[in-house]
């Protein structure tokens, strides 16, 4: 009886234990304070993309990851998807037309070259008239694939001179020597001969994405989590306060795709893979996104769902979540069935006017036609904080970034198993 008593023992232990194993990882606030605090701390100085504190952020998350024991992406030796942005920032300037020499208020080059001579056999010119609209004329030109001096008419003065301030800055593209080159002459003269020389500084900036994944039953239908890790840095200082610490944007979407992979990894493996990435460059550009876009082939993902700014509650309440592009797609519908029972709502962006579809890190993805989405609950028509040093940790609802975070896990599994596919973007629709 005793020894029986110790077999009954023995196997009530081992099946409890069997049955915690089983348990799914829970989204803890903890986790979620410790990964936002982590990255919005001063030391990090606001995660510039082009700053050395990027590489500590890269880092951490990198540690995160191997910590959840995500497997590295297909042909990657670890979980940085490392590449080269070239910063090209004119030094000196001349040109020349019709012999006289311009000031250089007048003028300005897209060229991404250390050099760029040319005479008048060199280029085309072309125009931008008094007529014409400036800004549909001046994407025209610039998509043309030719490389050109373009003459404006003074007409367009105040447009000219602010692209003139803008591409005076640096520009930056992931391939150096690539053309077409083109000139922007302010002049209404007739123009027969021109010469001109421009010369630029480059600097080379080393970036990382951060990707792991959890292998599914079906390699070849991905479904991607993602967030940008980059901030804007330090900037004019705020009572002596200059570090943007980013706690919102986008510390606290990051602490969602690092927890929906803990989550994900403590289940039983997936029908649908599953990649959690972090892009950089999001702030000045969106670098990250567009380059790990153009590496995939996009028939294999099934959906994108972009964590984006989910630190505070949106005005509709702490319970709810807004898609942007909701109906561009099907997948914004069935995040929002699949969540009824949840307590929580899912429902299009707030803000179309400032068509925030377009200006995250699933744009270059939504683009390829796949399902992909950026997913927000902050409310920007009153937010205080946006790109400001007062984007702290102290400001984030701790609460409700760990339910959205719940919920995200919670709606998007009928995707992953591969109940519910997401109707592909029309790639028209987006023109």
């Amino acid at each position: 009886m005793i020894y029986n008593a110790k077999l009954l023992l023995c196997l009530m232990i081992f099946g409890l234990m069997i049955s915690a194993c089983n348990q799914p990882a829970d989204i803890s606030e903890q986790n979620v304070s410790r990964i936002i605090q982590t990255l919005s701390a001063d030391h990090m100085k606001g995660r510039h993309a082009l700053k050395p504190e990027i590489h500590l952020a890269a880092d951490f998350i990198s540690n995160e990851f191997r910590e959840i024991g995500l497997s590295t992406l297909p042909d990657f030796s670890d979980y940085k998807q490392t590449f080269t942005i070239y910063g090209v920032k004119p030094s000196e300037t001349s040109v020349h037309i019709n012999g006289q020499k311009l000031d250089n208020k007048y003028y300005f080059g897209l060229a991404m070259t250390r050099s760029l001579n040319w005479e008048t056999k060199d280029a085309n010119i072309k125009y931008i008239t008094s007529e014409d609209s400036y800004k549909e004329k001046f994407r025209q030109l610039t998509d043309d694939q030719e490389s050109s001096v373009i003459l404006v008419s003074k007409e367009h003065s105040k447009l000219f001179h602010k692209y003139r301030s803008y591409f005076a800055r640096s520009n930056r593209s992931f391939e150096l020597d690539k053309t077409p080159h083109d000139v922007f002459i302010l002049t209404d003269e007739y123009v027969h001969s021109f010469n001109i020389d421009l010369e630029y500084d480059v600097t080379n900036y080393e970036l990382s994405n951060i990707a792991g994944m959890i292998e599914g039953n079906k390699k070849d239908e991905i479904v991607l989590f993602s967030a940008h890790y980059d901030h804007i840095g330090v900037i004019s200082p705020v009572d002596e306060d200059s570090v943007a610490n980013g706690a919102n944007d986008n510390a606290s979407g990051v602490a969602g795709i690092i927890e929906l992979a803990r989550y994900f990894k403590s289940l039983p493996p997936p029908q649908r893979t599953i990649y959690f990435v972090a892009f950089t460059a999001e702030e000045t550009g969106g670098y990250g996104s567009t380059y790990f876009s153009d590496q995939i082939d996009p028939e294999n993902f099934v959906a994108m769902m972009n964590l984006e700014m989910i630190g505070k509650p949106a005005v509709e309440g702490p319970n709810t979540a807004w898609i942007t592009g909701f109906e561009y797609s099907s997948l914004g519908k069935i995040l929002k069935e699949s969540a009824v029972g949840i307590d929580f709502e899912f429902y299009p962006d707030p803000y179309p006017s400032q068509n925030l579809f377009f200006r995250s890190d699933n744009a270059p993805f939504a683009r390829l036609g796949i399902p992909a989405h950026s997913i927000s609950t902050t409310p920007l028509d009153v937010d205080q904080d946006y790109h400001k040093v007062s984007d702290e940790f102290n400001t984030i609802h701790i609460p409700h970034t760990t339910n959205t975070i719940k919920a995200v896990a919670n709606a998007s599994e009928m995707i992953i198993s591969g109940k519910k596919t997401p109707t592909r973007i029309s790639i028209d629709s987006l023109n």
